[in-house]
């Protein structure tokens, strides 16, 4: 076919950059077994949440306000105070320029702000369309939205032809060949050419397309680029239409897109995977839909909506249809107006908002009115430095009233950019928040004997597994593997499914006594490295690393005995989101070998000699151990416990001894909150343990369900409240600041973190099926990268239902956008959001809500 003048407008220099900025749409998605949380709207916040939430409408009918059904729910449990929602409503009355009554807009807003539907008698009324066809042309105040559908979900819409699933079929079919590379008997063919030029060899000999389309796509570029100009070109997309043609192309497949983004970003070979993507998918897209094109033009919604219109102004607004013909059409162009801007968008946006109010004046009432109880001073035996995650808070709460421990919270990487590789692997893991770049690799080491003989064991673990695999892909050995694996495999599914807390632990057991993994040194000292990252840290990278752990949080002095640097992670069986439960400051690793690192450094003869020359002096007798709170059981495991002076010892034992009362409790508090658990958890720590080891288990823990909330500020702020574990708690002392370095840092850093938590959360809750992942009973590990539904569904970027839900009609996760509070005086936010656009900006926008604490404990918002 002839191809347009699009060709001699966008040239191949072009595209990239267009696919740059296109990908703004979708957020990278790694490997589920390295699930790190990312807001899915992390490229959209230079927009207002309100425009991103009527332009996902629009262009792919996904709603990422909460629903009706929800919002109801909140307002039953008592979450939202009608008196806010009222609020609310008068705060946008007062903000429009009306053109009716104040009365009579605010009796027609009260009405619609309780969220019925309209009756579909109403709507079909045979007097209502009359009533269209006699009014006067009315041009109403529609926003107009930058969206551009795929033509494919333009016609299945329009025409009701699937062309748009079958497009999807072919491109996760095609995703999956070329992702699955080392977890398939057999690799796609010239794979290693790259997606685009793989996919072109195959396509025009796959049996799922027709003569016609074989042969349209055998006379396709050989070049990837080329070939998205022809496609784009051919459907007759303009220059300046291609940019938000390929956002509407990436939104189709989201979770498939964003990991080919994510891949991208990995290494230099495979940079253009993006456009390649683009360009399978756009070509397939050419093929499938030439026989169909022209398409129809799009009808106009005008006479829909308008019916819409004058049937809410009949339900809500007491106006009868027949006074319609009465009223001038300034008076018809009033109140048509209304109705338009005050649509379901602007009411679920006035609910939500009272929702978020809601939460934080009960907040403020809590930290307030207990600000001024005083707490007797006591010598502190043991300090505990928290990862933020909220499921920190309620440990810390329990910690705390259990004896004479005073804790802090700080992000669960501790400051060090590290690359972490374990005993005996070849593999490294980064182990910070993925907005960030490891600059060291820390290594574990071993005696030469002992390393030895445990890789040994190792290797034939190894081995086993490899073997198992590779008889599972094979077609002849497939055959006997069920006779030979047979028994094993029937008496482990057995003990699991009737046993699962006692063989859980009997496995781990075994396994842990065949590897014997020997005891383990750092590789902490600067060695170059040929390759990659350099290994440990030269002497001023260590004091800095040190003295920028104990800035931020907020321990210079007073030092206790004991110094506890405390990672976390969770355990669970059986569970695809196994990572997800882990710490998100560390990319969904487990904070435990950078607490590990730190109270080594910390412990540094060295190290301490040259902070106390800066005035950070520890004193001798003080000791820093390293342990690992684990999630799931809520109980402390250590990691790092060098000797110990007398004092130390003596704080060690100490709070050894009241650490089983302290998991007891959080425990019992923990499972009160899991469905339908209330009256059969005598013994906490054996439910728990049961939930953690249960392969069929689907909700191990809530993770950071509920989450709501950022405090940046002391430990007196909050330690008298109980946050119900909804709260990231990071220590902070403004009076320790004076240039505001510490409060920036955290806001860059542990604060978009939460942030993208938070927002990842808000999307699995309110869009399930497109931001979250679904049921986790019918999800399928597919590629070796991530979870799908059934065997051709996108590929799933948020957490699954059960994450969020306490049942298919009760919500557990709150949608509420994250709420940072910052304790210091008013002139430190002011700088704040003069010197950080982003952070600026993401406040205005809506995307983060900001309240202050000033030193007099006043609250503003």
């Amino acid at each position: 076919m002839e191809i347009p003048d699009v060709l001699d407008l966008v040239s191949t220099s072009d595209i990239p950059n267009l696919v740059s900025l296109a990908s703004r749409v979708i957020a990278p998605l790694g490997p589920i077994s390295e699930f790190a949380a990312r807001s899915p709207w992390m490229g959209l916040e230079n927009q207002f949440f309100d425009e991103v939430a009527r332009w996902l409408k629009d262009i792919r009918d996904v709603d990422i306000y909460p629903g009706v059904s929800l919002l109801r729910d909140a307002m039953n449990r008592g979450e939202i105070d009608p008196k806010l929602l009222d609020k609310g409503l008068q705060r946008w009355l007062d903000s429009q320029s009306l053109q009716l009554p104040r009365d009579v807009a605010e009796r027609f807003c009260r009405a619609a702000l309780e969220l019925d539907d309209l009756p579909s008698v109403l709507l079909e009324a045979p007097e209502l369309k009359n009533l269209i066809g006699k009014l006067s042309v009315i041009d109403l105040p529609i926003k107009q939205q930058h969206s551009l559908q795929t033509l494919s979900f333009r016609m299945e819409q329009q025409t009701g032809v699937k062309l748009a699933r079958d497009l999807d079929r072919h491109v996760i079919k095609w995703c999956k060949l070329f992702l699955d590379g080392s977890h398939t008997a057999w690799s796609l063919p010239s794979r290693e050419e790259g997606f685009y030029r793989a996919w072109h060899r195959l396509v025009q000999y796959d049996p799922a397309l027709n003569y016609s389309q074989h042969q349209l796509l055998k006379k396709c570029p050989r070049e990837a680029i080329d070939a998205l100009m022809e496609a784009l070109a051919a459907l007759e997309i303009s220059p300046c239409q291609i940019q938000h043609y390929l956002e509407a192309h990436l939104l189709s497949l989201p979770g498939w897109a964003g990991m080919m983004l994510w891949r991208s970003q990995q290494t230099p070979e495979e940079e253009s995977l993006l456009i390649e993507y683009l360009a399978v998918r756009i070509t397939l897209e050419w093929a499938l839909i030439k026989p169909y094109l022209p398409l129809p033009e799009q009808q106009s919604e005008d006479q829909s909506l308008h019916v819409r219109l004058i049937a809410a102004w009949a339900h809500w607004g007491d106006l009868p249809l027949e006074a319609w013909s009465h009223l001038s059409a300034s008076q018809q162009q009033a109140y048509l107006t209304l109705a338009v801007y005050f649509d379901e968008f602007l009411r679920r946006r006035i609910w939500l908002e009272a929702w978020e109010e809601t939460y934080e004046e009960r907040l403020k009432a809590m930290i307030t009115s207990k600000q001024s109880i005083s707490h007797a001073e006591t010598p502190v035996l043991v300090q505990v430095a928290f990862c933020i995650d909220t499921r920190s808070e309620p440990f810390r709460r329990a910690l705390e009233k259990a004896g004479p421990f005073e804790t802090f919270g700080v992000a669960g990487f501790f400051g060090l950019p590290i690359e972490t590789c374990k005993l005996g692997s070849s593999h490294s893991h980064a182990s910070l928040p993925v907005m960030l770049k490891p600059q060291h690799k820390i290594k574990e080491s071993a005696s030469a004997f002992a390393f030895r003989q445990y890789e040994q064991r190792r290797q034939t673990v190894i081995s086993v597994k490899h073997t198992f695999q590779i008889m599972k892909q094979n077609v002849l050995t497939s055959l006997l593997l069920p006779e030979v694996s047979g028994p094993w495999l029937s008496l482990q599914m057995l003990a699991r499914s009737f046993f699962p807390r006692k063989a859980g632990r009997t496995f781990r057991k075994l396994r842990h006594e065949w590897l014997q993994k020997p005891s383990t040194e750092l590789s902490l000292d600067y060695m170059d490295s040929e390759v990659g990252l350099p290994i440990g840290f030269s002497e001023e990278e260590k004091v800095y690393y040190v003295r920028q752990a104990l800035n931020m949080m907020g321990l210079t002095k007073n030092f206790s005995p004991l110094v506890i640097i405390c990672g976390h992670g969770s355990h669970s069986t059986n569970n695809p989101y196994a990572a997800a439960l882990d710490c998100g400051a560390c990319g969904g690793a487990s904070g435990g070998f950078n607490a590990r690192v730190l109270a080594t450094l910390c412990n540094s003869p060295k190290v301490r000699e040259i902070l106390g020359n800066d005035g950070i002096s520890i004193p001798k007798d003080t000791v820093f151990v390293a342990a690992e709170h684990i999630t799931t059981l809520n109980e402390l495991r250590w990691l790092y416990v060098p000797e110990l002076s007398e004092a130390a010892q003596e704080a060690f034992d100490g709070i050894r001894g009241v650490l089983p009362k302290v998991s007891e409790h959080v425990n019992a508090e923990q499972l009160s909150r899991l469905p339908s658990l209330g009256f059969r958890f005598k013994h906490p720590k054996i439910e728990v343990q049961r939930f953690a080891e249960d392969w069929s288990e689907v909700r191990p823990e809530w993770g950071l369900a509920r989450n709501a909330a950022f405090i940046i500020g002391t430990r007196q702020l909050t330690k008298a409240c109980d946050l119900d574990g909804r709260v990231f708690l990071h220590s902070y002392d403004w009076q320790k600041d004076d240039n505001g370095s510490l409060l920036s840092n955290i806001i860059a850093g542990p604060a978009t973190v939460a942030q993208w938590i938070n927002l990842q959360y808000y999307g699995s809750t309110v869009a399930p099926y497109y931001y979250g992942s679904g049921n986790k009973v019918t999800q399928t590990v597919t590629a070796g990268v991530g979870v799908m539904q059934g065997n051709a569904s996108d590929l799933l970027v948020g957490f699954p239902w059960q994450s969020v839900m306490k049942s298919d009609e009760e919500f557990y996760h709150a949608p509420l956008r994250l709420l940072v509070i910052i304790e210091a005086p008013e002139h430190y936010v002011e700088r704040l959001l003069a010197h950080d656009a982003a952070f600026c900006q993401k406040v205005q926008n809506g995307w983060i809500r900001l309240a202050m604490i000033d030193p007099k404990g006043r609250w503003e918002s």
